[in-house]
């Protein structure tokens, strides 16, 4: 049964009540023959009875059986408990895997478009290029010790990104006009680390001059059930507006379904002319900064 070769279960099983049911009757004849001489009078009250012997065999057997297959379900309970386990931590192991590789793609992405920034002051001898080399290095920073870590205070994440908006001011000058809209307190508050920049960088990548400004507008809001980043920069105006990603935001959306699985949600609009993404993420899978 076990096996579930249920056609031979059913065959030795009636095989088995056959035989068993023949030495019952053959052990009380010869205890009626045999032991008592015939008497049948002194047999136990309990013996006289065939049917009866028969239920009380039957019944150790049933227990004995029971015993043993709540023993095998048991094992086999433990043994699948051990085989879910090693596959939910083979699936940890992958998604931890693909995590990092993730942040592989995030960091050259991120080192390419700054550099090019700092290219552009280089070629023009600014004196504002040492500025930008130390703002640079406190990016470097963040990344080769912060963004490793599982989690980080959201003020170094809004930190970084200040960073990056100041090297983008540097390069555009007074034809950039950035708004933002942060709240005060958000020492003790951490999140994933990586997951604003993305935004950012995707806003100045597709980002449009109109009118020879180009206008990014921030908005960070904290509420007791969730974290709200919103960004939306200019573009041109256009009748069939077309969203397409780009490699930023395909990573930013892969790591968070592997770091806020079904505890975020990614937008992107746009209209005639701004281009908005917004990242919410719920407040169960926001956790207080030690």
């Amino acid at each position: 049964m076990l096996k579930k070769r249920y056609l031979l279960f059913t065959l030795y099983s009636f095989y088995t009540l056959v035989l068993s049911a023949f030495a019952i009757v053959l052990s009380i004849f010869y205890g009626l023959v045999f032991v008592l001489n015939m008497n049948y009078s002194e047999m136990p009250p309990l013996s006289r009875s065939l049917l009866s012997m028969m239920l009380l065999v039957y019944l150790v057997v049933l227990l004995v059986s029971s015993f043993t297959l709540l023993k095998q379900n048991y094992a086999a309970i433990a043994k699948n408990r051990l085989l879910e386990n090693k596959i939910l931590e083979g699936q940890l192991k992958l998604k931890e895997q693909e995590l990092n590789y993730l942040k592989l793609q995030v960091h050259p992405h991120f080192l390419f478009n700054t550099l090019n920034t700092l290219y552009g002051y280089a070629l023009k001898k600014s004196e504002e290029t040492p500025d930008m080399i130390l703002r640079l290095s406190n990016l470097l920073d963040y990344l080769l010790y912060q963004a490793d870590k599982p989690l980080v205070s959201l003020s170094s994440e809004i930190e970084h990104i200040k960073d990056y908006l100041a090297l983008e001011k540097m390069r555009y000058g007074s034809n950039l006009l950035v708004d933002l809209d942060l709240p005060e307190n958000m020492e003790d508050i951490s999140i994933a680390p990586m997951l604003f920049i993305p935004l950012v960088e995707n806003s100045f990548k597709h980002g449009q001059f109109v009118d020879k400004k180009l206008s990014i507008s921030i908005q960070l809001k904290i509420n007791e059930n969730r974290i709200e980043f919103t960004i939306e920069n200019s573009v041109k105006s256009t009748e069939n507006p077309i969203i397409e990603n780009g490699i930023g935001l395909s990573n930013l959306e892969k790591r968070l379904e592997l770091l806020y699985p079904d505890h975020h949600t990614l937008s992107v609009n746009r209209n005639s002319s701004s281009f908005e993404a917004q990242l919410s993420l719920i407040h169960s899978k926001i956790h207080q900064h030690v």
